[in-house]
């Protein structure tokens, strides 16, 4: 999985595409190398960052405290840290949508 790696023992690193304004809040697959996420929030003043969060804490059972974006804020490409998870987790978690 291009899009996953692992940058500690119970810590990952997500490249994501975002769909925001979608219909629901979900993983559609892949997009070249990265997942793709769809987001019901529009990309104004921060609401697709913030559903993109929760959506992931929620998704992987972190706080939303535990999802950081590291790069891409401002953009439909992102890179997200997940903090509580490892490797084997996310893989499992994520294999159950694509």
């Amino acid at each position: 999985m291009n899009f996953l790696h692992e940058i500690a023992e119970t810590a990952v690193c997500l490249d994501l595409y975002i769909q925001p304004k979608s219909s629901k809040n979900t993983i559609c697959g892949l997009h070249g190398n990265e997942l793709k996420l769809a987001i019901t929030s529009p990309p104004v003043d921060g609401k697709a960052n913030k559903a993109v969060i929760a959506y992931l804490a929620k998704l992987f059972g972190l706080a939303k405290s535990s999802v950081t974006i590291i790069s891409g804020q401002q953009s439909r490409h992102k890179r997200c840290v997940l903090h509580g998870v490892t490797l084997k987790e996310a893989s499992e978690i994520v294999d159950n949508f694509i």
